[in-house]
């Protein structure tokens, strides 16, 4: 079983894939993305590099701008399976 340090980061790698893949597809740039959340553009740039643990609250921010909800948001897009 893996430790939870190593659970913590596989679900930020998934987070952190589908924030930038999703942001990709709606064209947004990392500031964009951080201007209609209300975040800063670093803070979101962090994200997406796993560096960071985002609050519930966070996610369903980042959801709710990129028009996904929260479970998705951290589910196993098909395509990362291929990568």
């Amino acid at each position: 079983m893996p430790k939870r340090s190593e659970r913590g980061y596989e679900l930020r790698k998934i987070l952190a894939e589908n924030i930038r893949a999703i942001r990709h597809e709606r064209k947004l740039s990392q500031e964009r993305l951080a201007e209609i959340c209300g975040l800063h553009r670093t803070y979101v740039g962090s994200v997406e590099r796993a560096e960071r643990n985002v609050t519930l609250s966070t996610l369903e921010t980042f959801a709710t701008a990129l028009g996904i909800s929260a479970p998705d948001l951290i589910t196993k897009r098909e395509s990362q399976d291929e990568q």
